[in-house]
């Protein structure tokens, strides 16, 4: 990480040359500016810098769709601005001479309001509601990821069909499965470390070339922050080693690319708040967050899965839940808890690795706080296979995702008309685009046989 004194010495000496000005959007990517370290130190740094509001008014082919009322046709394609987090500066170890910051998005002067669907903004918003009762989250997220020994390139020519795994079988905690790409996965671990992450650990999961690189919890926002930074400069580095990386939620008929995200909280005194005397050693707090999730789960479900091949991942028996419902070291089940003491959290199992972690902490903590403000109470563990249950269903299509999310009071409440507004348009978006598409199984479906 650097202080800006610390980047202002290294443009002076020569060692950078350019600063990647960036804000995270819909999708979860980061876009932005290259700019010229001279001119970030001389301009940026003090007056921040402008982007076409289009940029959170897309979809994810950054075409220009109707039905948003910050950015159109009609609104004339303004600017908005990025206004740099000094907090995220950092140095991007696999790119020579080069730094990044993260921006907060503002309304033009003389407004110079936040961005209210504005990711980062989105989730802002939670984490003040949260100070008020007079809490921080902590938060990790475990990512997914699918390594093919096929390039970018390759891969888009072929149409990312018929590519080469990286490991040839399920290679879930094997040594040797590690072993035969670590030459890639040291670079992405050393180098997010240079980017000032807390790398845990890598391990192999189930599907051929799929793997998950484990970085330390932090609060939630510099939690996000670097699960954006790590997703795109994992792809990068392994464009650079000529493979690529997919986090897309559900590539194959195997298993999915996840991103469990884990939570707790703390108070002013930095004291865990979810222990206590209950039965697994959770306090009433805890009961009544947790209780907040089961009951806001099904209309924040959109949150947690934004995308028509999100919601092929919730197959039975495939570790992604499909029941409402919560139990304890229960991988069966959408929430997990988990840890013991201090470390007592729970795992919302319901995010893909094509989520925006912004929107999906975002989505975790307001439906906590609707358990903490309603004092819901917290219904009896889930024991056995909760596949097999009769509990309430995770939604099976975005179509109905987004349905219960636009039409969610409580999401209203949570997030703001304009935000639900915002992003029930984003879903409708990527419905009509999967409507109008002819996929490759309806040609072998129907070419000769139909």
């Amino acid at each position: 990480m650097l202080s800006a004194a610390d980047l202002i010495q290294r443009v002076e000496t020569g060692m950078l040359d350019t600063v990647l000005v960036a804000m995270t959007d819909m999708q979860g990517r980061l876009q932005g500016k290259r700019c010229s370290a001279r001119y970030f130190v001389e301009e940026v740094l003090e007056h921040a810098t402008e982007a076409c509001n289009y940029l959170l008014a897309v979809d994810v082919d950054m075409t220009t769709v109707d039905g948003y009322t910050m950015s159109s046709w009609d609104t004339g394609y303004g600017d908005f601005v990025l206004r740099p987090d000094l907090t995220t500066l950092r140095l991007v170890p696999w790119l020579p001479g080069t730094a990044m910051v993260l921006c907060d998005v503002e309304q033009v002067e003389p407004s110079g309001q936040p961005v209210a669907p504005s990711p980062r903004q989105v989730l802002r918003t939670q984490l003040d509601r949260l100070a008020e009762h007079g809490f921080r989250a902590y938060v990790g997220t475990e990512l997914e990821f699918l390594v093919f020994d096929d390039s970018y390139e390759a891969a888009l020519r072929g149409g990312y069909r018929d590519l080469t795994p990286a490991n040839q079988y399920n290679v879930d905690y094997s040594m040797l499965g590690t072993a035969r790409i670590e030459p890639l996965l040291r670079r992405i671990r050393n180098e997010m470390s240079g980017a000032g992450m807390y790398v845990e650990s890598a391990k192999g999961e189930c599907n051929p070339g799929q793997h998950e690189i484990a970085f330390r919890y932090d609060e939630a926002l510099v939690t996000c922050d670097n699960h954006s930074i790590y997703k795109t400069g994992a792809k990068e580095i392994a464009a650079q080693e000529g493979r690529s990386i997919t986090f897309m939620a559900k590539y194959n008929e195997r298993e999915g690319n996840s991103c469990h995200i884990h939570l707790s909280l703390r108070n002013a005194a930095d004291e865990p708040v979810f222990v206590g005397d209950g039965a697994g050693g959770e306090s009433a707090l805890m009961r009544h967050f947790l209780a907040g999730q089961l009951d806001c789960l099904r209309e924040f479900t959109y949150l947690l899965a934004p995308n028509i091949n999100s919601y092929k991942r919730f197959q039975a028996g495939s570790f992604a839940p499909t029941a409402v419902a919560w139990g304890r070291d229960n991988r069966t089940c959408a929430m997990r808890v988990v840890g013991h003491g201090p470390a007592l959290r729970f795992e919302n199992r319901v995010p893909g690795g094509d989520v925006n972690p912004y929107l999906a902490v975002a989505a975790t903590i307001a439906a906590g706080l609707h358990g903490i403000e309603h004092r819901l109470p917290l219904e009896p563990e889930f024991h056995g296979n909760a596949y097999r249950s009769q509990r309430p269903r995770v939604p099976r299509t975005l179509r109905d995702a987004a349905q219960l999310f636009g039409d969610s009071k409580i999401a209203r409440a949570a997030f703001g008309e304009e935000v639900v507004a915002h992003y029930r348009n984003a879903a409708q978006v990527e419905l009509d685009a999967y409507d109008a598409a002819v996929t490759d199984w309806e040609r072998v479906r129907g070419f000769e046989r139909l």
